[in-house]
């Protein structure tokens, strides 16, 4: 697995030529390097769209899920299980996180689903963040971030094998803030 900050190997690369071959066009900003979403509140100040948090899941059974979510909802994983048809969730390691998306911790992202050529990963989007028009993810690497609109995003998945399950997480509630949610 390579270091999370070694991105000599363009994982971008793949992306960007599945989305051109998808004719998706999108805009890609480059900034410092960020891995919290935290981090992430200086550079993208002049990016428009909605910005995301994404977490990397599993149950015990080994059913994988990735949360896409608008950066400043607040997500009752406690019982996102019940609405997605999972066990409790807990959050994966690093090498289950390269081996099912090709990414390393801080690098997480919607785009990632693309090297799930299995479709073992349950994708779940947030409807505060499918309410923006610009989506905005990292391009498989944490020091650039790429906007596509909402229905490029969608049409994305779908050409992944991947079908979007869509949570309201304000109807969840019972919500209780983590104090650095992982991106």
């Amino acid at each position: 697995m390579p270091a999370p900050d070694d991105f000599s190997r363009a994982p971008e690369k793949p992306l960007f030529a599945m989305l051109d071959s998808l004719g998706i066009q999108t805009t890609t900003y480059t900034h410092a390097r960020v891995f919290t979403v935290a981090e992430s509140e200086t550079v993208k100040v002049d990016m428009p769209g909605g910005h995301t948090k994404n977490l990397f899941m599993k149950d015990k059974s080994g059913q994988l899920v990735l949360v896409c979510a608008l950066h400043s909802s607040v997500l009752p994983l406690n019982q996102l299980h019940r609405q997605i048809g999972t066990q409790r969730l807990s959050f994966t390691d690093a090498p289950l996180l390269w081996q099912a998306l090709g990414v390393t911790p801080g690098s997480v992202t919607g785009f990632a689903i693309m090297n799930d050529t299995g479709a073992r990963v349950k994708l779940v989007l947030d409807e505060a963040l499918l309410a923006h028009e610009t989506l905005n993810f990292h391009p498989l690497r944490c020091d650039m971030t790429t906007a596509i609109s909402r229905e490029d995003f969608l049409g994305f998945a779908a050409a992944s094998g991947h079908t979007v399950t869509r949570i309201d997480f304000t109807k969840l509630g019972g919500a209780q803030p983590r104090s650095e949610e992982r991106r």
